[in-house]
C-alpha cells in the first residue's frame, strides 16, 4: 500500500484568521484532487500565521479558532488534514495540531517543549503538553509533534513507545543562515534515535523581521533525507510512503525530488527578497522609494527592491550635495538604468542652506562638526518622507548592519525609512551579496563594488577615516553580537590590539538608542539586532568588567 502525503510550505497572512482557513481548504482539495495526496500536513499554527505574538492574547482569539475549525470539519472531505492552531483547553491556552478526516477530530496533540529564546516567546503564551497522539491513517499509526518537540529526543520517543510508525512534524522555523544544515543533522540523530521516517513541514513566508524559508523534507529511519523541498518556494510537495503489512506496517519513505542547496549567498538574497516583498504585500504599500547615493549599500538594496516588487513600483532618487562625485551621480544614474526603474535627482544644496540660515542664530559661536553634516542626511530623509506621505511608497532605508552595530547612521536622517533588507547584513557580506546578485545579471556597477565606501558628507570622506577596515570591524562585531564573545576573550584571539577592540565594543554598547529607533528588516543571522537582541539602553554595564 501507499500513501501520499503532501506537505504544505505556504505564506499565511498572521492574523488573517478566515483567509488562513480558506486557504487552507482550497490546498487540501487541491492536493486531494490534484496529487491525489491521501494526507496534507500544514505548518505550526498555520491558522493564526506565525508568530501572532500578543494577538494570541485577543478576547475573541477563542470563538475565531472554533469558528475555523468548525469550517474545515464541514467542508475537508476525503483526505486526512494536519493543521495548527493556538486553542484553549480547561482555560489553558496550547499549542496544537489535529488530523481531521470525514468531519471529526481524529486526535488533538498539544506542543511540549515551549522554546523562550532568541525570538522564541512560547512560554508567554502557551501552556505545555505532556501526552502523545497517535492518529491511525490508512492504518498507519502517525504521531504528532511540533517544531522545538523535534530539538529534544522525549517527546519522539513517547510517540513511539506509543506505538507511532511515522512522525509528522509541523515547523515554523525561521531562517538564519546556518539553520538549513542544523534541521538536517537534527533528524538524521532523532529519526535514527527512534528508527522511525520523520516529515518535516516548514512554514513559508516572511514577517516583519522574520523570514522561514520552506524547505520541508523528509528522512527515512536510517535518518536519510529522501525528499526535499524547494527553499523560498510556496506550495504543496508530496512524498510517497510504502506500508508493508507483512512487516508490521514498516513505512518506508520513496525517494524522491531532492531540491538543490543553497550557498550562503544565494540564500540570504532570496530571504531579503522575500522579506521585503512580504512586507510591502501584506502591509499594501503601492510601491518603495529610496535614496540612490552611487554607494554599495544602496545599490544592493535598489536591487532587492527591484527583485521583490518589479522595476515598476520602484523609485530611486539621487540627492546631490556640494561634496556628491561625478563618479557617484555617474553610478546611481547607471544603476537605475540597468534595472529600469524611475530615477530622480533633487539637489538638496537649497534645502541644506535653508535649514542652516533658520540655525544661524543658534550655531553663532560654535565651529562646524558633525551637526553639519548630520544636516545633509536629515535633508534627504525628509525629502523621501515626502515623496512617500504623496504617493503611498514605503522609504526603504538602505544601512547595513556593521554601520548600524556602531552607530554609523543618522537618526531621522539616513535611517530614515520603514524597512531595511540590510540590517542584519554586514558589510564585508554587503560586498559578496554584490558579486552574488551579478552573476545573475549584471545591475551593480563594477565601480560601485571596488571604489572605498564613503558617506560623501564632508570633503574627501572615507568610511575608515572614522572605523576600522571593515574586514576587522566585521569579525569584531561577530564576535561581540554574534556570539557574545567579551572583551578580553576578543583578545585571546591574538587578531586585534587592544585598543580597537575596545573602542569598536564602547560603539555598540552606546548605541543601542540608535538601533532602537530603526526601522525592522530581514532576520538572516542568529543574533540579529531586533526579537534576538535585547539591551537596556540607559545601564551602568562596563565592558573591561
Amino acid at each position: 500500500m501507499t500513501l501520499r502525503i503532501a506537505m504544505a510550505q505556504l505564506d499565511m497572512l498572521v492574523g488573517d484568521i478566515t483567509k488562513n482557513t480558506q486557504a487552507v481548504i482550497d490546498e487540501a482539495i487541491k492536493a486531494r484532487d490534484e496529487q491525489h495526496a491521501d494526507v496534507i500536513v500544514f505548518p505550526e499554527l498555520t491558522l493564526t500565521g506565525y508568530p501572532p505574538e500578543d494577538l494570541l492574547l485577543r478576547p475573541s482569539l477563542d470563538t475565531r479558532i472554533e469558528s475555523a475549525l468548525q469550517r474545515l470539519l464541514e467542508e475537508v472531505k476525503n483526505i486526512y488534514l494536519v493543521v495548527g492552531y493556538p486553542r484553549r483547553i480547561d482555560g489553558e491556552l496550547f499549542n496544537c495540531a489535529c488530523v481531521i478526516h470525514q468531519g471529526k477530530m481524529l486526535g488533538e496533540y498539544a506542543k511540549q517543549k515551549l522554546p523562550n529564546f532568541l525570538v522564541f516567546d512560547d512560554k508567554r503564551y502557551f501552556s505545555e503538553g505532556n501526552q502523545a497522539c497517535i492518529v491511525e491513517v490508512k492504518g498507519v499509526k502517525v504521531g504528532l509533534s511540533i517544531c522545538e518537540d523535534i530539538w529534544h529526543p522525549e517527546p519522539s520517543a513517547q510517540a513511539k513507545q506509543a506505538g507511532a510508525e511515522l512522525i509528522l512534524n509541523l515547523n515554523a522555523s525561521p531562517f538564519h543562515v546556518e539553520k538549513m544544515g542544523e534541521r538536517e543533522a537534527l533528524l538524521h540523530k532523532r529519526a535514527t534515535e527512534i528508527n522511525l521516517p520523520i516529515v518535516y513541514v516548514n512554514y513559508m513566508g516572511a514577517q516583519d523581521e522574520l523570514v522561514y524559508e520552506g524547505g520541508s523534507f523528509v528522512v527515512n529511519a536510517k535518518g536519510h533525507k529522501v525528499r526535499q523541498a524547494p527553499w523560498f518556494k510556496a506550495g504543496l510537495y508530496c512524498v510517497d510512503m510504502i506500508v508493508s503489512e507483512e512487516q508490521n506496517n514498516k513505512v518506508e519513505p520513496v525517494a524522491g525530488e531532492i531540491a538543490p542547496s543553497l550557498d550562503v549567498e544565494a540564500s540570504v538574497y532570496q530571504a531579503m527578497v522575500l522579506g521585503l516583498r512580504d512586507y510591502i504585500e501584506k502591509n499594501r504599500f503601492k510601491g518603495i522609494v529610496l535614496g540612490l547615493s552611487g554607494g554599495i549599500d544602496s545599490a544592493l538594496s535598489l536591487a532587492v527592491a527591484v527583485d521583490a516588487i518589479g522595476a515598476d513600483r520602484v523609485q530611486a532618487v539621487m540627492m546631490p550635495y556640494t561634496y556628491t562625485s561625478s563618479m557617484s551621480l555617474e553610478d546611481a544614474e547607471e544603476e537605475a538604468n540597468l534595472l529600469g526603474v524611475k530615477y530622480s535627482v533633487l539637489p538638496i544644496e537649497s534645502m541644506v542652506t535653508a535649514f542652516s540660515n533658520v540655525l544661524a542664530p543658534e550655531f553663532e559661536g560654535f565651529a562646524k562638526d558633525t551637526t553639519e553634516e548630520n544636516l545633509q542626511a536629515r535633508t534627504r530623509g525628509v525629502t523621501l518622507m515626502a515623496i512617500s506621505n504623496k504617493k503611498g511608497y514605503m522609504v526603504l532605508t538602505t544601512g547595513n548592519k556593521s554601520e548600524m552595530a556602531v552607530g554609523y547612521a543618522t537618526l531621522y536622517g539616513d535611517m530614515v525609512g520603514g524597512y531595511s533588507v540590510l540590517k542584519d547584513v554586514f558589510k564585508t557580506l554587503v560586498f559578496r551579496l554584490c558579486r552574488y546578485r551579478n552573476s545573475l545579471g549584471y545591475v551593480i556597477p563594477e565601480r560601485v563594488i571596488v571604489r572605498p565606501p564613503s558617506a560623501e558628507l564632508a570633503p574627501d570622506q572615507k568610511d575608515e577615516d572614522s572605523l576600522p577596515s571593515y574586514d576587522i570591524l566585521d569579525e569584531i562585531l561577530h564576535m561581540y553580537i554574534e556570539q557574545d564573545m567579551s572583551a578580553e576573550a576578543i583578545l585571546a584571539s591574538k587578531k586585534f590590539d587592544r585598543d580597537t577592540v575596545y573602542r569598536v565594543l564602547r560603539l555598540v554598547d552606546v548605541n543601542e538608542y540608535k538601533r532602537r529607533q530603526a526601522p525592522t528588516g530581514v532576520r538572516i543571522s542568529a543574533r540579529g539586532f531586533g526579537r534576538d537582541r535585547r539591551y537596556p539602553i540607559t545601564n551602568g554595564w562596563h565592558i573591561g568588567e
